[in-house]
């Protein structure tokens, strides 16, 4: 651990050495979202749209966030305005990837590199990769080159790197019962495959290893239960014990209520998280009223039901374990 990487980190983080995140990166899954509310097509998003959008999300927001991540294309502007206290996470891949080319291959943003994000004010920088143990072993390989060589960058401009991994099946539906069954074995494969030390990875941030829509609950039917709550703390526990470096979660697009769920079940598989980066769970729910009522209805919903929302997520926090203490277990101790 440098000391430009652990400078980084520590702006990342609160007090404690635990992150507690916002996450509002996304572009092409954002201009989804705005289609959907505004009956248009995606294309047709205009992208003023999306920069103000983040800009009242990150104003409002991150005075209960210990940093927020965001993108270079539309988020500049927001992460200006940011709360003082608030870290910035910026994204360096492209959003999206050629639905032509086989294994959803992974691109860095044309006209960056890492040393420029940090000039831009990054305190880190975050890339997505969807990996699957079940690929093609010529996909992984270039997928695995493609992140140690981003590692090397954040090496030298001295940075920390946080690798998003989305798990997925080339041939299945990440939401079908089909997936969710082998979701435990992609998570917890990847895991341990990117925590190798020739990728140079600080930050792992990772979707939970189940799908919450499948585990049994007083809810749903045993029939369409996939996980008995214990297997699923199970799961949860063995991607933890996967994992050597510090590792956080996403919210993977699920509703505040799933997420928070989601958490208490990390919480009582004594799960080693530390932290979470939690995008769409605490704001999604405000782009219609954006959308049909304008910047300043926005603003009212974000500062009671957002801010509501993200109070959820961090009073879920307690068992995290900040990442200092992973950092130097791993080391042995050492700094």
């Amino acid at each position: 651990m440098t000391s430009g990487k652990k400078k980084g980190l520590e702006a990342l983080s609160d007090r404690r050495g635990v992150i507690a995140a916002l996450a509002i990166d996304q572009r092409s899954a954002l201009r989804k979202l705005f289609a959907k509310a505004s009956e248009r097509a995606a294309e047709d998003i205009p992208a003023e749209w999306l920069l103000e959008f983040k800009e009242k999300v990150s104003q409002i927001l991150t005075p209960h966030a210990s940093a927020i991540l965001l993108d270079p294309e539309y988020g500049l502007p927001a992460a200006r305005v940011r709360n003082e206290n608030a870290g910035l996470l910026l994204a360096y891949e492209k959003s999206g990837y050629d639905k032509r080319v086989p294994g959803r291959l992974p691109q860095t943003l044309a006209g960056y590199t890492v040393a420029k994000l940090k000039v831009e004010g990054a305190d880190g920088v975050k890339v997505l990769l969807y990996y699957s143990s079940f690929s093609r072993t010529e996909i992984n390989t270039q997928k695995q080159a493609w992140v140690a060589q981003i590692g090397e960058e954040c090496r030298a401009a001295d940075v920390p790197f946080f690798l998003e991994l989305v798990s997925y099946h080339d041939d299945m539906d990440e939401k079908s019962a089909e997936f969710a069954r082998v979701k435990p074995e992609v998570v917890a494969r990847s895991v341990e495959e990117f925590c190798k030390v020739q990728y140079a990875v600080d930050v792992l941030k990772v979707g939970v290893p189940v799908n919450m829509n499948f585990v049994e609950t007083p809810g749903p039917s045993r029939s369409e239960a996939i996980y008995s709550r214990a297997e699923a703390i199970a799961q949860f526990r063995r991607a933890s014990q996967a994992a050597t470096l510090p590792f956080i979660y996403l919210s993977e697009g699920v509703s505040n209520e799933t997420f928070v769920e989601a958490l208490a079940l990390a919480t009582e598989a004594k799960s080693d998280y530390s932290g979470v980066l939690c995008g769409r769970a605490t704001w999604q729910n405000g782009v219609p009223i954006f959308v049909q009522r304008g910047a300043a209805a926005l603003e009212d919903w974000l500062g009671e039901e957002g801010a509501r929302n993200i109070q959820k997520v961090n009073a879920q926090l307690g068992s995290a374990r900040p990442w200092n203490q992973r950092v130097n277990s791993a080391a042995g101790g050492k700094e």
